[in-house]
């Protein structure tokens, strides 16, 4: 299925709103929906004859600073049956990151959500344990988030810079 096909059956599913970006010269092919659609619109392409998207392939966060205030999440997934590729990225508010998990429609997402929680700060609703997963549970801060301060000592160690 074409990257064309694969919009088009989701404006068909959802509408035309539904996809508020296309960027073509990412790699794969990526589409950007708004936030409060992730969970149906990820269902969907996990379900669907024709796409199932049944890898999750990668869940990156990106801090875009405080200009934007915002921080985008973005999922790689691949049909193995189909060969097909899909890059679908959302933006959360950077205040306040939060976003549905996706632990319910791809098991991989548990330790992927909780690398980008642990990283950046961001929040994913209805995940089973979501605690950190790379630095120890009283780490101070997100290290990949653009403001994050080093602590100069951690239990009484200086952290190297």
């Amino acid at each position: 299925m074409t990257f064309e096909e694969i919009i088009s059956k989701l404006k068909g599913q959802f509408g035309e709103s539904i996809i508020t970006s296309v960027d073509e010269m990412a790699s794969p092919k990526a589409i950007m929906i708004d936030s409060g659609n992730l969970l149906k619109v990820m269902k969907y392409l996990h379900s669907s004859e024709g796409l199932y998207f049944d890898s999750l392939s990668c869940i990156t966060g990106l801090d875009n600073g405080a200009e934007s205030n915002s921080m985008e999440v973005i999922y790689n997934l691949y049909s193995i049956p189909y060969n097909h590729h899909l890059m679908v990225k959302v933006i959360v508010n950077r205040e306040n990151p939060s976003i549905d998990s996706l632990e319910s429609v791809w098991k991989t997402a548990d330790w992927q959500e909780r690398e980008v929680y642990d990283l950046l700060g961001i929040l994913f609703n209805n995940h089973p344990d979501l605690r950190r997963i790379l630095l120890p549970a009283d780490w101070e801060g997100h290290p990949l988030r653009k403001d994050y301060e080093h602590q100069e000592y951690y239990r009484g160690i200086k952290v190297a810079e």
